[in-house]
């Protein structure tokens, strides 16, 4: 399949550009397309700009709020609760951990949650954003259901991701994970790419093991560590449903299907100042310890570096800065339709 090398500052504004289309004030489309290249640079292609058809439709039909504003309903020195306005995901979020960011400053410690909110992209972009204020950063997500309950054929919770950030003396350690084998985002890029999937990954609606994402689309993730990963699952739901207030499994609307009905998605966000405890000189003095010990342990037969968290993202994320993102040919080509569209030049 043909790919296209692109600038990703070109594509950051083509995106923005595109998302002011639909009436979103310049520095929030700014937030929604940096969160979106930003997958890309990474390599998490799933959630970067190949949603961006999708993005658009749900402006344009008004299920999101273009000009959807968050609000604080209720604040404590340490916590806040948050409503999304039904904003682009990525705009709560952002709002989010920049609040829970200053708070932590004086408190030492935030949590937030938010509720009245849509898919917010990658949860990694949010906890580095606590590492380079020199804080850990935690946060969750819930979704629709797309994973079912250990013992079940029958999907109820979501791809719930949770996400961990430290600072070092370098790049952040990252983990960003979901408690199933992999996001169900994977498997619509390979639907729309005409791959197929290993099996392993996801089961049909009937219960059968499939390489087909079309399939797949329609049947259940498989979770992480059979129970443990389900469990975890649960969790995110009583976390970023329950506790925030929003939606929770079957009760969230879907992304790429209903463009009717809000989603109501919720996050939870934390961040946690590492001067109030050890300082951060030390802890990244550290960490590093910690980073080089690693690296330096036995490594088994074939395995020629061993990576930290997050390590092979930062990688991509620099080599792609310099060297440009390859888009498929089928996303290249949905962004020239969008462009087209909306009357804006092209040139990508």
């Amino acid at each position: 399949m043909a790919e296209h090398n692109v600038n990703w500052e070109k594509l950051k504004k083509m995106c923005q550009k595109l998302m002011m289309a639909e009436h979103m004030s310049e520095e929030d489309a700014w937030i929604c397309a940096d969160n979106l290249v930003d997958a890309d640079l990474c390599g998490v292609e799933s959630h970067g700009v190949s949603r961006m058809q999708n993005y658009m439709k749900r402006l344009k039909t008004g299920v999101v709020d273009s000009g959807g504003k968050c609000t604080i309903e209720k604040e404590s020195p340490g916590s806040l609760y948050i409503h999304g306005g039904n904003a682009m995901g990525m705009v709560v979020g952002n709002f989010a951990m920049k609040k829970c960011i200053e708070k932590a400053k004086e408190s030492g410690c935030c949590f937030a949650t938010a509720n009245n909110s849509n898919h917010f992209g990658m949860a990694a972009y949010y906890v580095r954003m606590a590492a380079e204020a020199g804080m850990i950063g935690i946060v969750g997500t819930n979704a629709p259901p797309n994973l079912a309950p250990w013992g079940s054929p029958q999907k109820y919770m979501g791809t719930n991701p949770i996400a961990f950030s430290a600072p070092t003396l370098g790049e952040p350690v990252i983990l960003d994970m979901a408690p199933s084998i992999v996001a169900m985002g994977k498997i619509i890029l390979a639907a729309k790419l005409g791959k197929t999937i290993p099996e392993g990954w996801v089961l049909t609606k009937d219960g059968k093991p499939t390489t087909d994402p079309v399939e797949g689309q329609y049947g259940t993730l498989l979770p992480i560590g059979g129970a443990k990963g389900s469990g975890l699952a649960i969790f995110m739901e009583i976390l970023c449903g329950v506790l925030a207030g929003a939606g929770v499994g079957p009760h969230i609307n879907h992304f790429w299907k209903d463009f009717e009905h809000p989603q109501n998605v919720g996050h939870f966000f934390c961040a946690v100042d590492i001067d109030k405890f050890v300082g951060i000189e030390h802890f990244k003095e550290n960490i590093d310890c910690i980073i080089n010990e690693i690296k330096a342990l036995p490594k088994n037969p074939g395995v020629s570096e061993i990576f930290m968290p997050g390590e092979i993202e930062n990688r991509k994320r620099a080599e792609r800065k310099a060297n440009g993102i390859q888009l498929s040919d089928s996303v290249y080509e949905e962004l020239k339709v969008l462009a087209e569209e909306y009357q804006l030049d092209f040139d990508l």
